[in-house]
């Protein structure tokens, strides 16, 4: 099926991939916040699951009105997670253990508190010329602005558009009002940017996930949008390709792992991206397979996840992705979505089948996988009771008024936002059973979860049957199995739709895996002289025919 790409680094199929979110991982100082050192001292921790390369949210001087996606400065670190030194002794430490940092870089936007924003202010031509600013009405007013430059909107919520009264201009902010889009389209801004790579790679930086990176080239003419929020003119832009593979060549970055996030993307651009011969990235995220319980594509409208939507997404991206030679980023959580188990399965009744269920479907397939902290535990949604609890996720608490504002009743607007808000995702790592679940001996900056009694790393790592363990075979598995890591793939027509089943072939060896999403018993495939690989139930060679309850199997024959 799939073609042959020798230029792919060969250790990217090996490879697996552990988001820390430094707010929630661990504190180290006792101040409710996860910092640098809190990583460096559950590194034994990582290193013992076997993970390679440590993806870290932004750690950069920040105004925190997006939790370090609003940078203020690329090259120094935000005192509330430490220091410098810090993040030397970090790096030193982790490639002590084999392991490799990954920063996030926040490369679409800047916070309007950094010095190029607030330069631009003073009304200076070289800095204005940073952003996407926009030429008001002769007679605007702060009072009376007039219509903003077109009718995009924000992804959190309002007007894309802010009004600036001392330059009567008005700036473009994407995401919320202090993060202010660059204009990709200056040379000096994408010299800027290289700059900070080279800055980071000198620290010893060997990895880079690159922030909604595709939104970074816009349609030159602003203008209304008469279908939709207007993410058609800014989205996979007229010269994205070209900036990425300039950054790439500046940035001193070719041969490094990377990855970006793809905001509404398509099949086709990940392709292009992530194609060895285009010198762009190394993989891509693209949340297609999230967004199949949006109720008529509506995050902020509930409905149950739709398996054979799900099945679909899956079969067209891995098998479309191996043909023209891309690669994928392979999750089902990360620190803007709610639990996996909580969503797709049902963790009141099937905890540990749901927890290592969605793992062993995605682990197997053909890509790089990552695992969000907490997840290896089977980690749940937060079991927060009233907005007040939600204290990070600024596109929640605006949601929960827009909701109402459209008519759904308090209690409505919060179902909603309590089963999607980003915030039921950043809640502390549950380390042990003690007072705050061992993340912090002081107050967290957000509440933990109620189930960290039993939900917990020390409780987990010494049981051998525990979700973790289950991780930790499944990441053994792929360092150990060629076909896992380079082989084609294929899917497979299971008898019921709630069935997600595929195969893996590498010469004469060939892997099937099926996954049963229902609380329902389902027909199996056929597996006749294959090994049982990996199970999330314990084996049962009485009867293969059927899968239990969120069960999933993988087969193997040699």
């Amino acid at each position: 099926m799939s073609q042959s790409f020798p230029q792919r680094d060969e250790r990217l199929g090996k490879k697996v991939v552990y988001q820390i979110y430094i707010r929630s991982f661990n504190d180290s100082n006792g101040d409710g916040i996860g910092d640098l050192r809190g990583i460096t001292q559950r590194l034994d921790y990582l290193a013992d699951l076997g993970v390679d390369c440590l993806w870290i949210t932004p750690f950069f001087p920040s105004p925190q009105n997006d939790n370090g996606y609003d940078v203020s400065d690329y090259r120094a670190i935000e005192p509330i997670y430490g220091t410098m030194q810090d993040f030397e002794e970090l790096a030193r430490e982790a490639k002590a253990r084999g392991i490799e940092l990954m920063l996030d870089m926040v490369f679409n936007h800047t916070s309007t508190e950094h010095e190029w924003f607030q330069k631009a202010l003073t009304g200076d031509p070289t800095y204005l010329a940073y952003y996407k600013f926009v030429d008001a009405a002769p007679d605007a007013t702060a009072k009376n602005p007039g219509p903003p430059p077109t009718n995009w909107q924000s992804k959190f919520g309002g007007s894309a558009w802010e009004y600036v009264p001392g330059l009567n201009k008005w700036y473009l902010h994407l995401f919320d009002v202090s993060q202010a889009d660059l204009d990709w389209d200056n040379p000096a801004v994408r010299a800027e940017m290289a700059a900070i790579l080279r800055f980071w790679r000198s620290k010893g930086v060997g990895a880079f996930r690159f922030d909604v990176v595709n939104l970074i080239s816009k349609e030159p003419a602003f203008e209304d949008d008469l279908e939709g929020d207007g993410r058609r003119f800014y989205t996979d832009g007229p010269h994205i390709h070209e900036y990425l593979q300039e950054l790439v060549r500046e940035g001193d970055i070719d041969g490094a792992v990377t990855v970006g996030e793809m905001s509404s993307t398509t099949l086709d651009h990940c392709i292009g991206y992530t194609n060895p011969s285009r010198h762009e990235l190394s993989m891509t995220f693209s949340f297609h397979h999230l967004k199949v319980d949006f109720l008529g594509g509506d995050k902020w409208a509930l409905t149950k996840p739709n398996i054979e939507q799900l099945r679909d997404v899956f079969r067209n991206w891995q098998e479309q992705m191996a043909v023209g030679g891309g690669w994928n980023a392979l999750f089902w959580s990360n620190h803007d979505q709610p639990r996996p188990n909580s969503r797709f399965g049902d963790t009141d009744r099937h905890w540990y089948e749901s927890s290592t269920l969605l793992p062993t479907c995605t682990h197997l397939m053909r890509g790089t996988p990552y695992i969000f902290q907490g997840e290896e535990l089977g980690q749940t949604i937060a079991d927060y009771t009233s907005i007040d609890q939600y204290r990070d996720d600024v596109e929640s608490i605006n949601y929960y008024r827009i909701l109402q504002e459209r008519g759904l009743t308090p209690e409505e607007a919060f179902r909603v936002v309590h089963a999607r808000s980003r915030d039921d995702g950043r809640t502390p790592m549950a380390w042990d059973d003690t007072r705050n679940a061992g993340f912090t001996t002081g107050e967290p900056w957000i509440g933990v979860v109620g189930n960290y009694s039993t939900i917990n790393a020390k409780t987990e790592c010494a049981d051998p049957q525990s979700v973790r363990a289950y991780f930790k075979h499944l990441i053994s598995l792929r360092k150990a199995e060629p076909v896992i890591q380079t082989g084609d793939v294929r899917f497979v027509d299971a008898p019921i739709g709630k069935v997600i089943a595929y195969e893996r072939t590498l010469g004469n060896v060939r892997l099937l895996v099926q996954c049963n999403f229902s609380g329902n018993r389902q027909p199996a495939l056929p597996t006749e002289g294959g090994e049982l690989l990996i199970g999330n139930y314990p084996a049962n060679a009485t009867d293969v025919s059927t899968l239990r309850p969120w069960e999933a199997r993988a087969y193997i024959w040699r």
